[in-house]
């Protein structure tokens, strides 16, 4: 009898372990209950691991917790660390706060970890820990850099609970970590970069943050389709998400902050790659604004958006060509291509220009990217001066979003943007008719489409 009950009892875990047993997917998280050799959720093959499932029997008989009531709790200023570089400190909305997460992302070879570092040697007794590169190789980087080494501290190591055991230890102002697609954790035993193995790392960094006010930066590399490799779900765990980016025609970085619990989003930093690292530009606008003062080509037009809190002005190129063969082409770069194509059909149907049998391509200078429609207006007369072959004013200015049936709306912050306008002397500033500006200097308003192809085109 007892042979028959231990043989049930041994038989009965068996099944237990093997109904705790699952296959997930090392590329996009997706689990199932037996394996396969193809991914259903993704389509790649051999990415389908085993593991084992968390169960609690006792999950249903938890005692509960005790909530807390928000206004009993003591007022708190965020307290913010500033990294003494005031460009990222804009992105971030005035610093780094206490005891939050930061995803800071970007394609391989952009400049992440030279800002990191850079950060690292602003800040006092930082902790830099990287599976990327050894000791030596962070130490000559740095020299070039100039970075004041006694600044920070480095930890060569690539598993998460040394990471943690040792920031606990020295208490540090602020921990990076360089990368995420390198750091791994003994529970999951999953290979590196894999999807669930940078979750499992990111929620014990999250931990770490939150109970121990440490403020931590984790650098993940930025697939081909521009997103932070592994799950989407990681930039759900972090309380921040920073972008780097640029144009592989110019050396410039645009910082830019696509999530942020304590500020704004949309913000744009922009630095210049140099020698000695990464450097602020002062004065976004000289860079995107081109030939500005200068007798300009055909096809080229001024024009200016407002991101995270300050606007731009940003030179806007056309180009349009005779169609040879086929349908007429339509590209953008650095704007959406649905939105140059809208802009296209209003400036056929609302003007006596024929685009129809043209290929059409449109650049905003200096790799900027936006989707602020305060730049359609300038987008049109770009259009419209490369078509006619007629370089437009040298030394104006459009800001507006055209309408369907061709009007002239205004936009969100355009008095700030006219401010701007005016500080920068251009002689016409062409605005929508409802702008609302106080201040008339220089100011044209019109009402639509057809009324700025009229005052615009150089005399």
């Amino acid at each position: 009898m007892d042979n028959n009950i231990q043989g049930q009892t041994n038989n009965f875990k068996l099944n237990m372990s093997k109904n705790n047993l699952i296959y997930s997917c090392s590329a996009c998280g997706a689990q199932y209950s037996k394996w396969q050799g193809r991914c259903l959720e993704c389509g790649k093959w051999g990415t389908i691991n085993q593991e084992i499932a968390n169960s609690n029997k006792d999950k249903n008989n938890l005692p509960p917790d005790q909530p807390i009531k928000l206004d009993q709790l003591p007022n708190q200023g965020q307290a913010r660390l500033t990294t003494g570089l005031a460009e990222f400190d804009r992105v971030l909305g005035g610093g780094i706060v206490a005891g939050s997460l930061i995803l800071f992302g970007g394609d391989p070879g952009i400049g992440k970890s030279t800002l990191a570092l850079q950060i690292a040697g602003q800040i006092p007794n930082t902790l830099y820990a990287s599976g990327e590169e050894s000791g030596q190789q962070v130490k000559l980087r740095a020299q070039r850099l100039n970075i004041n080494l006694a600044n920070f501290q480095f930890l060569g190591q690539n598993n998460i609970e040394k990471i943690i055991a040792t920031a606990k230890a020295i208490k540090p102002p602020l921990l990076i970590v360089d990368s995420i697609q390198t750091a791994n954790t003994l529970e999951t035993g999953l290979s590196f970069g894999s999807a669930n193995q940078i979750t499992a790392v990111t929620v014990k960094l999250l931990e770490l943050a939150k109970t121990a006010n440490i403020p931590i930066i984790i650098i993940g590399h930025v697939t081909k389709e521009g997103y932070v490799a592994g799950p989407k779900t990681l930039e759900h765990l972090v309380d921040t998400v920073l972008y780097l980016e640029n144009d592989n025609k110019n050396h410039f970085k645009i910082l830019r902050s696509v999530k942020n619990r304590f500020g704004s989003i949309g913000e744009v930093g922009v630095f210049e790659m140099a020698d000695s690292g990464l450097k602020e530009i002062a004065n976004p606008s000289q860079i995107f604004l081109g030939d500005y003062g200068k007798t300009k080509h055909p096809g080229v037009m001024t024009a200016m958006v407002f991101e995270g809190s300050r606007p731009f002005v940003v030179e806007v190129q056309a180009l349009t060509s005779k169609t040879t063969f086929g349908y007429p082409q339509r590209k953008a770069a650095g704007i959406d291509l649905n939105r140059l194509q809208m802009l296209t059909a209003v400036i056929g149907k609302k003007t006596k220009l024929n685009l129809v049998n043209q290929d059409i391509y449109l650049n905003l200078a200096g790799g900027f990217k936006t989707k602020n429609t305060a730049t359609d207006l300038a987008i049109c007369l770009a259009i419209a001066s490369s078509f006619l072959d007629s370089p437009l004013a040298n030394d104006a200015v459009a800001i507006g979003e055209v309408g369907l049936s061709g009007e002239l709306r205004p936009v969100t912050n355009i008095s700030q943007m006219i401010q701007e306008a005016q500080k920068l002397n251009f002689k016409k500033i062409i605005v929508p008719l409802q702008s609302g500006a106080k201040n008339k200097k220089n100011l044209i308003e019109i009402d639509t489409l057809t009324d700025g192809l009229k005052i615009i085109f150089k005399k």
